[in-house]
């Protein structure tokens, strides 16, 4: 997301240099850089304006202390301008979901037709059922569109929620109040109902959806709306904001969208905080929306924090501690052990989705690798793995030409991939070895250029 503005500031970070203070000469240069960047990121005007004169005023006469560089200085004060514009001057509660009211609490999702919406009553299933250990329900109100209520069950199934069945023919206001009584009778903690959407704002879906919100009286009130969308989402926005009382925004389509001004824009312009934002198609592809930790990402900062919570998420504790007791006391690292290092890797969003978390100078290390190529490699080794027996796995030594063959057939890859695949389990092998002997340095720097697409 705002690609370009993090290198506009990497750019300028590097002509500041050697300034002692920021003054109006050398801050009005950056600051065209980051206009210039949020315009073309399709952040509206008048958020571009006051973002401007926001961080113009607090950057001048500003003392550059320490090892900071002008242009590092000026780069923290764009970061919490930056952070504040995207919600942070609201408070850590504010993007918080309320649960304040006796249960269910009921959450109405409210957007165009074609962002994402009945995706994402899914993932947010998932996420409170998951993370916030709730009970929920979901429904579909959109009558209109007999494939969304079917999409809705499947993605509910999927998430292993509850799903309220409706049809097409009944009323929107009936559907949520007899989701509702429902929800009571069955003690669930949550209640999402998935609306209808138009592909453009007309008052007849105002009117309903007003006339749902009036019905159920939800605690939130979510505008869904797709990153994608630039300047027009500005226009849906006010019209969701002016027929509603939102009380939070979700950006979807994060990931496909290099400019992401909507996250800028809806913002501003509806002074609602965004709660949520879909970063993946995957079901899970959905986080919690931190402005500061956002903003550093923008500004090429990473975000370490949500890098350690997936690999919280991802990696197996269990298993992990197993398997260094197992090293410790000689067992010995096998196939068994290589695979289920290479799926808890991809259950934390692959080495792309990994990367993109990491700080510029990081990505920039890695810009020649192609991810897609590599993960792609990882899933072959996973299938070469699978295609071997029990006993090859146990002793790898085993392993020769006809099995080779026989194995390289079972997988539908050459022969050449599984002595790729051997040679690169042992390498493992051996840093395994390293790490029992205490060698945790040797074998990090043995990790340079292992893993398939990163040499």
């Amino acid at each position: 997301m705002l690609d370009n503005l993090t290198q506009r500031l990497a750019k300028v970070v590097k002509t500041m240099r050697g300034e002692a203070r920021l003054t109006e000469a050398n801050t009005a240069e950056m600051l065209r850089e980051v206009r210039m960047a949020l315009l073309e990121a399709d952040v509206a005007l008048p958020a571009v304006r006051e973002f401007i004169a926001k961080v113009k005023e607090k950057a001048l006469g500003e003392e550059v202390i320490g090892s900071l560089s002008p242009g590092q200085a000026l780069v923290g004060v764009v970061q919490r301008e930056l952070a504040a514009l995207m919600g942070a001057d609201l408070g850590p509660e504010a993007s918080q979901l309320s649960f304040a009211q006796q249960p269910p609490a009921i959450i109405l999702m409210a957007g165009l037709q074609g962002v994402g919406k009945t995706t994402t009553v899914g993932k947010l299933a998932k996420y409170l059922k998951e993370q916030k250990k709730k009970k929920v329900l979901t429904v579909s109100a959109d009558v209109y569109r007999p494939a969304a209520i079917a999409q809705l069950e499947s993605v509910t199934r999927q998430v292993g929620a509850d799903f309220f069945p409706t049809t097409a023919s009944d009323k929107p206001v009936d559907i949520a109040r007899n989701a509702l009584d429902w929800a009571k009778k069955h003690y669930h903690d949550v209640l999402i109902i998935d609306t209808a959407g138009r592909l453009g704002i007309d008052e007849a879906m105002m009117q309903e959806i007003a006339a749902v919100h009036t019905a159920v009286k939800p605690v939130e009130t979510l505008f869904v709306v797709d990153a994608m969308l630039g300047q027009d989402a500005i226009n849906t926005a006010k019209a969701f904001n002016d027929a509603l009382p939102l009380t939070g925004i979700v950006l979807t389509k994060l990931d496909g969208d290099s400019r992401g001004g909507a996250a800028l824009s809806v913002r501003h312009v509806t002074g609602k905080p965004i709660k949520f934002a879909g970063v993946s198609e995957k079901l899970d592809g959905l986080e919690a929306f931190d402005p500061a930790r956002m903003a550093n990402r923008v500004l090429g900062m990473g975000d370490i924090l949500a890098l350690v919570e997936e690999a919280r998420k991802g990696v197996d504790a269990e298993a992990a501690a197993e398997l260094a007791n197992k090293i410790k006391v000689g067992g010995r690292f096998d196939m068994n052990d290589f695979k289920a290092q290479l799926t808890q890797m991809k259950k934390m969003g692959g080495m792309s989705g990994l990367l993109d978390k990491l700080p510029a100078q990081f990505q920039q290390a890695a810009a020649g690798a192609n991810m897609d190529q590599a993960e792609k490699q990882v899933r072959r080794m996973v299938g070469i793995i699978d295609s071997m027996t029990p006993a090859e796995r146990a002793k790898p030594e085993l392993i020769k030409a006809n099995r080779k063959r026989r194995i390289a057939a079972g997988a539908g890859v050459q022969v050449q991939e599984v002595n790729r695949m051997l040679t690169q389990y042992d390498q493992m092998q051996t840093m395994m070895k390293k790490l029992k002997g205490g060698g945790l340095m040797k074998m990090m720097r043995g990790m340079k250029g292992m893993m398939p697409g990163m040499r």
